[in-house]
């Protein structure tokens, strides 16, 4: 009896301290957005004439030019990629099936950064294009200007268009053979079945894998930047740097979240009547149907050409004056030290982001917390851009340096300075915020695959909580930690915006580095820490071919 009422007591405390927990780490993720609206309402509004005069509405208007661009390039190659590795059978259409993903391995700032040099007039395409054409002089060869909007948003859709592609891909595999063979016997062709039946079944994986892209292209500030497109974003970072206006910055920052809102918005309206599209889930993946020799070799090109200019090319790119810099000068000491600041802080900013991920789930798991709202609102610093996240952290993260340093003056006579701001805590902490949503949702879905009956086996065992957790709990989900591990670490690593504005001072990243060094045009010297984050974001690249390989051949 005394037994029981000690395991009931621990059951009730675990719970408490879950449930707390949880509430906690949400609260943490919603501080910088109160704080935004905090300094936004705090500002004189003097910027305000200037912004509206020169700055927004030109700002917004290349922001939403670049959002519609960027989702037409890779909604459009996206699907119709996805389309053909899913229903044709054609030569290569195994490699491309996993190739395709590859240009996710690339950070946006990167393939602004190569292409800049890459076709720069004495550049290496232009120079073989010239020689292939008997030009001699740099000016007889026209080529499209790279650095302006339209460049900026060819760009950024041969890198995206992966999100679309992946969701894609898996809506049409299981959209069924039944429901495109009937389609067909009623005298439905290719293009018809296409765009009358699988289209529409597909249309809420589109707004999903759409909607992401378009969140990456808004979160976007080094190619913007290196391209010569002055969107909200970095409005956001000049208006703070530059300016030194860090309510003007929180003012555009909250405009922003307007249009993310938007984003979130519009992805919901796509997946509406979603069971219309999980009818076939159920079904027998669709047939793959051959190709004439034309329509194959069109099809072949249709997914080789993304893939170049999308990964080949840049990586190619990037290796060569890797290499040339290598020779010339050696491994650079200071990519070293970058390399190390760089997993470092991305170890740290995984470790606590997949703990937090686990506290949360482990509440939802174990009926600690009886809704998912906690989860959702931990998951909203996904959809807030680096630059609106710094903005936002800077005031909570100074006002507790300014209170922690007033107290130990006061105490002890010595002040403590910047513990959090000055550190790198603060951007271990953005870190944690910006990618909390992948570990809550891929640690859910693996407390997903854990029957219940398990835990209530162990308990009758005379397990308690805290022993289901340790021996049933984490080794059944080690798949899935390691998974929202790597993701989590490579995101960190990538992670351009927060990193520029809260890192400590003279304190460098690999992907600093890089943005350095394309802000100075010498793009030769910051290659190697560039090929550095692009081989380390193969990892989670290649994890994705994986996982979503399909049980069809």
């Amino acid at each position: 009896m005394s037994s029981a009422v000690t395991d009931r007591s621990d059951a009730a405390d675990s719970g408490r301290a879950l449930r707390w927990g949880a509430i906690a780490v949400a609260v943490v993720v919603l501080l910088p957005l109160a704080s935004l609206v905090w300094t936004a309402a705090h500002g004189s509004g003097d910027l305000w004439p200037n912004l509206l005069r020169h700055v927004l509405p030109h700002a917004l208007g290349q922001t939403l030019l670049l959002v519609i661009g960027v989702g037409i390039i890779a909604g459009g190659i996206g699907t119709g990629t996805a389309w053909l590795v899913a229903v044709c059978r054609f030569p290569g259409r195994g490699i491309f099936e996993w190739a395709l993903l590859l240009p996710l391995a690339i950070p946006t700032y990167i393939q602004a950064f190569v292409y800049v040099d890459a076709v720069h007039p004495l550049g290496p395409i232009p120079t073989l294009i010239r020689g292939l054409l008997g030009i001699s002089s740099p000016r007889g060869l026209w080529l499209p200007e790279v650095r302006s909007l339209p460049g900026c948003i060819v760009l950024l859709g041969l890198v995206l268009y992966p999100y679309v592609y992946l969701t894609a891909r898996a809506a049409f595999l299981v959209q069924g053979s039944s429901v495109l063979e009937a389609a067909r016997t009623l005298g439905a062709g290719a293009w018809e079945t296409f765009f009358r039946i699988a289209l529409p079944l597909a249309r809420p994986a589109l707004a999903v894998g759409v909607t992401l892209a378009l969140m990456e292209t808004v979160n976007d500030v080094g190619a913007s930047e290196f391209l010569g497109v002055q969107t909200l974003t970095l409005s956001i970072y000049s208006t703070w740097l530059n300016r030194s206006s860090l309510p003007g910055a929180a003012q555009i920052a909250l405009f922003m979240l307007v249009i993310m809102m938007g984003l979130v918005m519009l992805e919901r309206w796509g997946r509406r009547h979603l069971s219309v599209a999980n009818v076939g889930a159920r079904l027998r993946p669709p047939a793959r149907r051959d190709l004439t020799a034309g329509a194959a070799g069109l099809a072949m090109l249709a997914c080789f050409l993304p893939l170049l200019f999308g990964f080949l090319l840049p990586a190619g790119h990037l290796a060569h004056m890797a290499w040339a810099r290598w020779q010339f000068h050696g491994f650079p000491v200071s990519v070293a030290q970058e390399a190390l600041n760089t997993a470092l802080f991305a170890a740290a900013g995984t470790s606590v982001a997949v703990g937090a991920g686990l506290l949360i789930a482990l509440a939802l798991r174990t009926g600690a917390l009886r809704s998912g709202l906690v989860p959702r609102l931990a998951g909203l610093g996904y959809a807030v851009p680096g630059t609106v996240l710094a903005v936002g952290l800077l005031v909570p993260l100074a006002g507790f340096d300014n209170l922690v340093s007033a107290a130990s003056a006061q105490l002890f006579g010595v002040p403590t300075g910047l513990l959090l701001s000055g550190s790198g805590a603060a951007l271990v902490i953005a870190y944690v915020i910006r990618f909390l949503v992948i570990p809550v949702g891929g640690l859910e879905a693996g407390f997903g695959k854990i029957t219940p009956s398990l835990d209530m086996a162990a308990r009758s065992l005379g397990e308690r909580p805290r022993g289901v957790m340790r021996r049933i709990h984490l080794p059944l989900l080690r798949p899935a930690l390691g998974t929202a591990a790597l993701l989590v670490f490579v995101d960190c690593m990538k992670e351009l915006p927060a990193t520029l504005m809260l890192r400590p001072l003279n304190f460098e990243t690999l992907a600093s580095h890089v943005y350095a060094e394309a802000a100075r045009g010498t793009y030769e010297d910051g290659a190697i820490a560039a090929l550095l984050i692009v081989l380390v974001g193969l990892a989670p690249v290649i994890l994705l071919a994986r996982l979503s390989r399909p049980a069809q051949g």
